[in-house]
């Protein structure tokens, strides 16, 4: 699958339109994933995914060096390796990923792990009440309720399609949460954050898309 790119300025030069659109509904979202500005449409394609950026580029993580802590509310916090989250028990599925602005990319091949086999050495506090996932792309998060969290088809990624994730999907470890929009679906994890409350608000929350992402039945669809 080919790939759009949409750096810091392009993107956040679509946000007004954007948040309008969640009011407008579906023919504003689905209008705004064909906005594109000249001088991006010109170096990218125009079909598949499109990639969004917050900051000036993509982040570009070393697996070596690549360290992925759960904290929070724990027993023991925990730091895993590449290695080690590949050592987990392996999940794959197939699920559709749909994006807010009303794009969606079918059939996509996932594998990575579960987050209760990603949760279980850490071991929750019976307090934990929701999981923060914290991005490398600062200063984007977003969190999902611990029910939310640990439904069946929920993961953390480590490949797409049979590959190893691309950079530009998140390499080497993202969220995917097929029945929510793809904002809820963080890239680039670093951090995993037991909470006690479902308070915080995730970086696209913070600029007026909902809290609980249900496709179809949120941000004005």
């Amino acid at each position: 699958m080919q790939d759009r790119t949409l750096g810091r300025a392009a993107f956040l030069g679509l946000l007004g339109a954007g948040v309008a659109g969640l009011f407008l509904g579906r023919d504003a979202l689905s209008a705004l994933g064909r906005i594109v500005p000249d001088s991006v449409e010109s170096i990218v394609p125009t079909s598949g995914w499109r990639i969004y950026t917050i900051g000036s580029s993509v982040p570009r993580l070393d697996p070596a060096a690549y360290r992925l802590t759960v904290g929070g509310a724990v027993e023991r916090p925990v730091t895993y390796t590449l290695d080690d989250l590949r050592a987990l028990p392996r999940a794959e599925q197939v699920s559709d990923f749909h994006c807010v602005t009303g794009w969606v990319v079918e059939n996509v091949r996932w594998g990575g792990v579960r987050l209760h086999d990603v949760l279980a050495e850490a071991g929750l506090r019976p307090d934990a009440k929701a999981l923060r996932f914290v991005s490398a792309e600062v200063p984007y998060d977003d969190t999902l309720t611990l029910p939310q969290a640990l439904l069946p088809n929920v993961m953390l990624a480590l490949d797409m399609d049979g590959e190893p994730l691309s950079h530009g999907h998140g390499f080497p470890a993202r969220i995917v949460m097929p029945r929510m929009y793809g904002y809820k679906s963080v890239k680039w994890v670093t951090r995993i954050e037991a909470q006690t409350t479902y308070t915080d608000l995730g970086f696209w929350e913070q600029r007026g898309y909902d809290k609980d992402a249900w496709i179809g039945a949120s941000n004005g669809y």
